[in-house]
């Protein structure tokens, strides 16, 4: 997989449901899109996952020690609330009303590619994020750029 790219504008119903976009289904490897992961992200979004990179996520993941307690607590928040989805016969996501509240959602959605995985942010929410935190795109690139940020798996 190459990875997903691009911002969509998508609009949620009042019962919480979605149409996936269609740029983000013409990035879709074949056989996949009928099922996606949906769980809380680490700022005020969601992340949804293809059942294919949910696979690799949960593999990574696996290999943490469960004995300890920061493994623990990291899965337990990462994973609360986490669920399933299947697109309905109109081709539509509905979201869970908890994650809807976490990530603020209203109706105006940005479904926001980052390469593994789609952020769901609510507009507002996301172009002020964006417009909060532009200047520090520079820094940041140079702070990660060492091994200390390098995926260990």
């Amino acid at each position: 997989m190459t990875g997903f790219f691009g911002e969509f504008e998508v609009s949620m119903d009042a019962k919480g449901r979605f149409l996936l976009p269609a740029g983000f289904k013409k990035q879709l490897p074949e056989g996949s899109g009928e099922a996606y992961v949906v769980l809380r992200g680490m700022e005020q979004c969601l992340n949804l996952y293809t059942m294919e990179a949910w696979e690799v996520l949960i593999q990574k993941i696996s290999r943490f020690n469960d004995l300890n307690p920061l493994v623990q607590k990291y899965k337990r928040l990462l994973f609360s609330g986490s669920t399933r989805l299947e697109p309905d016969t109109a081709g539509r996501l509905l979201l869970p009303k908890q994650l809807q509240q976490h990530a603020g959602l209203k109706k105006d959605l940005i479904f926001s590619a980052q390469n593994n995985r789609i952020e769901l942010w609510d507009s507002k929410t996301y172009y002020d994020y964006l417009n909060a935190n532009a200047a520090d795109l520079s820094s940041l690139a140079s702070e990660i750029s060492g091994p200390a940020y390098l995926d260990p798996f």
